[in-house]
């Protein structure tokens, strides 16, 4: 079964939950507003993707703390990652021993269908 995790008002774990409901694909969803990720589930994350496909330098979160100031180097954004859940891009999907990040129809597809 698949594992999201996202927020419940982000347009693209919306437009992610959609599509696998209209699939009838199982999943478990996990927000991070709710139940923030701890540095293991981060790191574990970024082992499986790439540190700037998972920090969302385009979020209001991002230009809220003025990250862009501060430059920071691979390490400073999983600080960052793990300190602040909602610079995650989202959402994360947990399939398979592998990890998706954001929305993306046509990868969809050619993954689960």
């Amino acid at each position: 079964m698949l594992q999201i995790y996202g927020i419940k008002n982000c347009d693209s774990v919306k437009k992610a939950l959609k599509y696998f409901k209209e699939q009838n694909i199982e999943f478990n969803f996990t927000d991070f507003k709710e139940n923030p990720q701890d540095c293991d589930k981060i790191s574990e994350w970024v082992n499986k993707s790439d540190i700037n496909t998972l920090f969302n330098n385009r979020s209001t979160t991002y230009r809220n703390l003025k990250l862009k100031e501060l430059n920071l180097d691979n390490d400073g954004k999983k600080e960052y990652l793990c300190k602040e859940n909602l610079l995650i891009k989202r959402p994360i999907i947990e399939f398979n021993e592998t990890v998706i990040v954001g929305f993306n129809l046509e990868n969809y597809k050619n993954i689960f269908s």
